[in-house]
């Protein structure tokens, strides 16, 4: 992972950086790249969309200079001005570019916000996460692409370590979202967490208690998108912290027997099926689905006897801790959760279908329900299917390979997505010459189950015989 300053100069080889440096000089400013950018730069040897600028002095004034410089282009551009907070934010030819004057920080033992006030480059770097985020580039003129590492940040670039720059304790009780932001790095990097560091985490994991529920939910966000968020998410539960934000999940955690007869541990069950659902989308709201799918099965768990353990009913029970979920953690209760909701609510019938013979009938119904969540659905199934077993593991996913074989032809055949009654309740009405009345649901119900059956076909002609045939039988 070395790189010298001649690679870094060619990586930056960017007017943005060009028309900062002249800004920065005309401003009489030390200013430099930092942050994640500088890391991503170093790992990948790629330009970051976000770019974090920090500079010994006032944020605003230099971003303001810098958009004056940028004005004349073609490219528009756009720039937010935070002055309680002294930074600045210009998106400009797809980059978001922050501005922010350093600073140092201090914080009292009950609040998550710090007293902030100006401070040098050095107060900066010390008031950071983690050494791989100390990393600095500076765009000052004279040293131009020069690598400022203070903390060994290279160093442990290299081995995989998320480490603090700083104690530990400090580091976390000042600012508890650093505990799930090393989850979320060590996640998304593929790195290891310094044992101290570990160490440190759990000892303070209670302080995660006093984070907004906004903060928190962005960093599981990450966790989710990530490539593999199984770890992640168990190394949440390995530091105490999951308990704290999605406790629901943790009491999917253990096996119990009873009478000799066990049933899985549906917590490492979830983290697989999310595993296997995260290599194949990038909808994070199926990712969610993926997560709270067994979520039910906790308050449904009884033994009985003659079959053993069942959890009856768990995905209705599921689909409604869902909205709780998601309150607790100001997701949005909008079309997302319920999207989330149908999901959980919908993820056995697939399931049921592939084990027994596949019907028309049953394809139908499913699509009807299902709508346009019915690939989604199907793929949440697949992703369900974590048995070692490989003679049952082929069998299950050539049951649902002939699945979707049926929806595909049912659907070429039936139209039956998002599926509208041939006949309106207006067309009842002005046949039969009535007003509106119970009958006219009766009679849609009875064509909708009848094409659903495949008893009629799903067109005009068909409903319109059978909804005479129906009136007639209801005396209309």
């Amino acid at each position: 992972m070395k790189i010298n300053n001649k690679e870094i100069v060619k990586l930056l080889d960017l007017d943005i950086f060009k028309l900062i440096s002249d800004a920065s000089e005309e401003l009489n400013l030390e200013t430099y790249v930092v942050g994640g950018f500088v890391r991503d730069l170093i790992l990948y040897n790629k330009l970051n969309k976000d770019i974090d600028i920090m500079c010994v002095g006032s944020g605003i004034d230099l971003a303001k200079a810098f958009h004056k410089k940028i004005k004349p282009n073609i490219t528009p551009s756009k720039i937010n001005l935070y002055k309680r907070f002294g930074t600045a934010m210009i998106s400009h030819n797809n980059y978001k570019i922050e501005f922010v004057g350093a600073r140092k920080e201090s914080y009292s033992k009950d609040s998550r916000n710090p007293s902030i006030e100006s401070g040098s480059f050095m107060d900066d770097m010390l008031r950071r996460d983690f050494t791989i985020n100390t990393l600095a580039i500076s765009l000052n003129k004279k040293a131009f692409g020069n690598l400022i590492d203070t903390f060994d940040g290279i160093k442990d670039l290299e081995k995989g370590i998320i480490i603090t720059p700083t104690e530990p304790d400090k580091t976390f009780s000042d600012d508890p979202l650093r505990m799930l932001r090393a989850v979320r790095f060590a996640c998304q990097l593929g790195f290891s967490i310094h044992q101290d560091t570990i160490e440190s985490i759990i000892k303070n994991s209670e302080r995660v208690n006093i984070l907004s529920a906004e903060r928190i939910t962005d960093e599981i966000n990450k966790i989710l998108m990530s490539k593999i968020p199984s770890i992640g998410f168990k190394n949440l539960e390995k530091f105490n912290i999951l308990n704290s934000i999605i406790p629901e999940l943790i009491d999917l955690k253990g096996i119990e027997e009873v009478e000799g007869q066990t049933h899985k541990d549906n917590f490492y069950h979830t983290l697989e099926v999310v595993d296997n659902i995260s290599s194949k989308t990038g909808n994070l709201w199926l990712r969610w689905a993926a997560l709270l799918h067994d979520i039910g099965k906790s308050p449904t768990k009884k033994f009985n006897k003659k079959v053993g353990w069942t959890f009856h009913g768990h995905e209705y029970v599921g689909s409604k801790m869902v909205k709780q979920i998601f309150t607790r953690l100001k997701l949005p209760l909008n079309d997302s959760m319920k999207y989330v909701q149908k999901i959980v609510m919908m993820s056995s019938r697939p399931i049921i279908i592939a084990e027994e013979i596949v019907t028309d009938s049953a394809v139908r119904r499913l699509i009807y329900d299902a709508g346009d969540s019915i690939d989604d659905l199907i793929t949440l199934c697949e992703a369900d299917i974590t048995t070692k077993n490989k003679r049952k593991f082929e069998k299950y996913h050539n049951n649902f390979k002939i699945v979707r074989e049926k929806i595909k032809n049912v659907e070429e055949k039936d139209n039956i997505r998002n599926f509208q009654p041939p006949v309106t309740g207006e067309t009842i009405m002005k046949h039969f010459k009535i007003g509106p009345c119970k009958e006219i649901g009766m009679i849609k119900d009875e064509i909708k189950n009848a094409i659903l059956d495949g008893e009629i076909e799903n067109n005009y002609k068909s409903a319109f015989n059978l909804m005479k045939i129906k009136g007639k039988s209801l005396g209309l």
